[in-house]
């Protein structure tokens, strides 16, 4: 598969601190940024590569040459005039008759490529999104997809949103069909979102890829600062889910939001106080944090599927206004006691995801290569460890409503010091 690397950016917003030097060769930790990405992809045998260049593009050409130094196949499209961030795949064309990968130079990023790529295979549509939670989803563009990451909404950051969604970011990052360039777009510049991609909203043939792994902008100081010091404590390279990665689990009622029972009513959602801090306390420590709750409220017909869902997406809005995301999200719609008025009769049975059996655990252990052995579940009753010490966690209990921050910092202090 072929990958394409807009490389053409000015970069003006870090211009201040790098006048003199094209984006894709602002240094971090003694490489350009853009040698970082090409030796990522080189790893996982992706070497035919095309750069799009415009802005200093000769000293982007002279420090890369062919790519045989990084062990890679570089060809360039030089774009004298601005063709808009997509112009330069139609004149490409003709070598583009294969998916390629489209990404930026503008991001830093550290990913499987291989399980993008699976994925993007499984799905056979037009165009697959590397999407991610981040801490500031609020001013982010939002990507809505069903159950089976068919994109059915692409927002903008200036669009207007719902009022509670996921967590799900569009990262730049894409795989792409030949046959989107089949379009007849009568234009002197071409927008890759605006022109090509948002237009397959809802048509199914465009699908969102939701990965934890690490893609970060680096286009202001202070995030080119942040990236330089993820690249120095290895967060870059160990968040490819190549590498085995570890969690912390935690449950849902009465750990995350306030216990009120059977919780039916979106209203009744309400984050406990030191939930936030924990949460971003996770985000910057290299664990995952991925909620695991049992929802018979499903199967008691007091819920249903998409009610559960806005439940989610309130507190994933709710944590990303202050600044703290979660990986991931699963829960278990069933009980193993039938024969009431109102119930959901096919979910009524004994499966293997209801704790205090491990099932929720080994499926995200499955799904982010989890290494169940340096993982911790935090919950507030006995299922939440019988779930962990079935999975092979560590477990922590705390009490109902109880300061998930201090346990969340004993946890992180302990790992610190072995």
């Amino acid at each position: 598969m072929k990958a394409v690397i807009m490389s053409g950016g000015r970069g003006t917003r870090i211009s201040d601190i790098f006048p003199d030097i094209p984006k894709p060769l602002i240094p971090i930790c003694g490489k350009p940024v853009l040698e970082h990405e090409i030796t990522c992809l080189r790893e996982q045998g992706f070497t035919d590569l095309i750069l799009t260049v415009s802005h200093m593009a000769d000293k982007i050409i002279a420090y890369f040459g062919d790519g045989s130094r990084l062990g890679a196949h570089i060809e360039y499209f030089v774009e004298e005039e601005p063709l808009g961030n997509a112009g330069a795949l139609f004149r490409l064309k003709d070598k583009l008759t294969e998916d390629f990968l489209l990404l930026n130079a503008d991001s830093v990023f550290n990913i499987d490529f291989k399980r993008f790529a699976s994925f993007h295979k499984e799905r056979g549509g037009l165009a697959t999104l590397f999407t991610h939670p981040n801490d500031h989803p609020y001013d982010s563009g939002l990507i809505i997809a069903d159950d089976d990451k068919s994109v059915q909404r692409w927002l903008a950051k200036e669009d207007k949103r719902p009022e509670f969604y996921k967590n799900r970011v569009n990262a730049g990052l894409h795989i792409l069909s030949p046959d989107l360039l089949k379009n007849e777009i009568n234009l002197s510049k071409i927008d890759l979102d605006r022109h090509l991609l948002k237009p397959l909203a809802g048509t199914g043939k465009m699908f969102c890829y939701d990965s934890p792994e690490y893609v970060k902008d680096m286009g202001t100081p202070e995030r080119y600062e942040a990236v330089m010091r993820d690249f120095e404590s290895g967060r870059v390279y160990a968040g490819n889910l190549r590498n085995s990665q570890k969690a912390i689990f935690l449950d849902r009622d009465g750990t995350i939001n306030k216990y009120v029972g059977f919780l039916r009513n979106i209203d009744d959602f309400a984050l406990l106080p030191t939930v936030c801090e924990a949460i971003k306390q996770i985000n910057r420590s290299g664990y995952l944090a991925i909620v695991v709750t049992n929802q018979p409220v499903i199967a008691r017909g007091d819920v249903t599927f998409n009610e559960l869902n806005e439940i989610h997406n309130k507190m994933e809005t709710l944590l990303g206004h202050e600044g703290a995301y979660l990986d991931g999200i699963y829960f278990c719609p069933h009980h193993p006691d039938s024969g009431f008025e109102g119930e959901v009769k096919e979910l009524k049975f004994d499966c293997a995801c209801r704790k205090p059996k491990p099932g929720m655990l080994l499926q995200a252990a499955k799904d982010f290569n989890i290494d169940l052995r340096q993982s911790w579940i935090i919950g507030d009753g006995e299922h939440d460890e019988k779930a962990g010490e079935a999975a092979g966690c560590r477990t922590k209990r705390i009490p109902t409503d109880g300061d998930l921050y201090e346990a969340v910092k004993e946890i992180l202090e302990n790992t610190h010091e072995r």
